[in-house]
């Protein structure tokens, strides 16, 4: 049976009518879907039993190493693919979710990059799911604007350079449970990408661009050899050059941290870089090492700086393995959300900013991320300072860096404990996150901070880690189930006195304190807050 005439996805009974859809979920990208849902998934599914037994051997060892078996692939003389003309420069990315603003406002923004996220910016609803695509094809055909019901709008400015897009799809272990093959929900991956590929992949070719993507939560190379047999397969699927497909990986769990070598030179012919995503990172630290005892107890997430030792010899490595392969090393993100409201707010969190991106620019990176378009020029300025007019540095081999495998995984080494206030916190920022995840929120300003999905993983792994550790905090108070039971019950009454009883009784508060305590506190520790959470999710 032909491609085209192989039976294709079939969208549920249970999706809601999302306006144009038929625009998205053509036959033709039904059946693109399916065939890759045929060929990729059991291979996914191999995958992801794989981490689980990996995890079993961390468990049992409380140790990682690099790979023996691959040896002579970082030992060896290789490089990856010379970045195309719209990926040589991306000193400033700007991320965020797909909807309709932030679609206008990133490619408005004057950065050099947007990731266009569906992954942990983006509350996978159905609408969210389709619209994002919808968003995407009519920002190419340059028909994109938006309106507040406030009167306010927004549009593509019309001699303004945009910024190039660069997708970000779901990962390996999300399901789309609104398209079904043979009876199975596709992996929320494959639709991401198999959607925006096949709809786009000609419009961007037309403009000199081509379909470009950040790979999420991979913890392997073999994830990345999958994901570059997707890509060779969706070429010759759409008639397109091989290589036309260049992906970026965010290396933001600690297996993967071991591997970066290895991920490189898998996708090396459809490889454009490498990100170090910060609070990922310190998630797959305490799921991996949950067991592992005190010394990979992680203090509070706003103690742990990218200046921290282990931290250091991450994205030290990062930088260093890039360049020696001819890819970009792109740094981490800046999340302050700027307020209008408060200058000396503005003034701390801009100086932080800024020092942060500083340091990324003399550390060798070639570009980093930012969450708000006022940051922008702010991480410009500290890329400028170094590169001039220079696209990137990837001249600078780092030759100097020599990093162990005991040095990544050294948390011991923090000067930093957890503290009662890092508790409150964590719950504080859990129970509002999640809560507007499930209301179809997933890029969420709390406390000045843009959150993602990350930032309710790792506010639930702590409160795991250090119940089950059984951290006592410097006054000598235990941190137990029943304590963490108290600070969330006192903080769901003060959301409530906060947004009033009759917003309280309109959103998703309570339900997001259960998933929370939920996921914090049950024996069994569960991969990803968000497979629970998107069973609960409307739409």
């Amino acid at each position: 049976m032909a491609a085209d005439e192989a039976s294709p996805a079939v969208v549920t009974d249970a999706a809601a009518a999302v306006p144009r859809s038929e625009e998205v979920l053509t036959p033709r990208a039904l059946a693109f879907l399916g065939e890759l849902h045929r060929r990729f998934t059991p291979r996914r599914n191999e995958l992801l039993a794989a981490r689980g037994r990996r995890r079993e051997e961390i468990a049992r060892t409380a140790t990682l190493d690099f790979l023996p078996e691959t040896a002579h692939v970082r030992e060896g003389d290789w490089r990856v693919a010379a970045a195309p003309a719209a990926l040589q420069d991306r000193r400033v990315e700007i991320t965020g979710p797909t909807d309709r603003r932030m679609t206008v406002n990133a490619l408005n923004s004057g950065a050099r990059i947007w990731l266009a996220d569906f992954e942990d910016a983006s509350s996978p609803t159905w609408h969210n799911v389709v619209t994002g695509q919808v968003n995407l094809i009519d920002a190419y055909e340059r028909r994109i604007d938006f309106t507040t019901p406030e009167g306010r709008s927004y549009a593509l400015r019309p001699d303004a350079e945009l910024a190039t897009v660069v997708v970000r799809p779901r990962g390996w272990h999300l399901d789309e449970r609104h398209l079904t093959v043979d009876g199975e929900p596709v992996p929320g991956a494959l639709v991401d990408f198999g959607l925006y590929f096949l709809h786009n992949a000609g419009r961007l070719l037309e403009r000199g661009l081509g379909p470009y993507f950040y790979l999420p939560k991979t913890e392997s190379h073999l994830e990345a050899r999958l994901w570059n047999d997707v890509f060779t397969f969706a070429q010759d699927y759409a008639g397109i050059p091989y290589g036309t497909v260049r992906a970026t990986v965010l290396i933001e769990t600690i297996t993967a941290a071991f591997e970066m070598d290895e991920i490189l030179y898998e996708l090396r012919d459809h490889a454009a870089g490498l990100n170090a995503g910060r609070w990922d990172y310190l998630f797959s630290i305490v799921k991996n090492f949950r067991d592992a005892g005190e010394r990979f107890v992680l203090p509070d997430r706003n103690a742990v700086t990218m200046t921290a030792p282990f931290m250091r010899a991450y994205t030290e490595l990062l930088v260093r393995t890039c360049h020696r392969r001819g890819a970009h090393a792109i740094g981490g993100m800046a999340a302050f959300i700027p307020s209008r409201r408060d200058p000396r707010v503005n003034e701390v969190a801009l100086a932080k900013v800024r020092a942060d991106k500083d340091r990324e620019a003399a550390d060798g990176f070639d570009g980093s991320w930012v969450a708000h378009p006022d940051l922008v020029p702010v991480a410009r300025a500290s890329f400028d300072a170094v590169l001039g007019e220079r696209p990137h540095q990837k001249e600078r081999l780092r030759e100097d860096v020599h990093v162990t495998g005991a040095e990544l995984i050294d948390i011991a080494s923090l000067d930093a404990r957890p503290t009662p206030a890092g508790l409150r916190n964590a719950v504080q920022v859990g129970i509002r996150y999640i809560a507007a995840w499930l209301g179809g929120s997933g890029a969420v300003a709390i406390f000045n901070l843009m959150e993602d999905a990350a930032t309710a993983e790792i506010s639930r792994s702590q409160l795991w880690q250090w119940t089950n550790a059984g951290v006592v905090f410097e006054d000598g108070e235990k941190v137990t189930p029943e304590l963490v039971r108290q600070v969330a019950a006192d903080e769901l009454v003060a959301i409530r006195t906060e947004v009033g009883e009759d917003a309280f009784a309109a959103g998703t508060w309570a339900r997001a304190h259960d998933l929370l305590v939920r996921t914090a506190l049950d024996p069994r520790y569960v991969d990803f807050l968000t497979l629970p959470a998107y069973d609960q999710l409307e739409g």
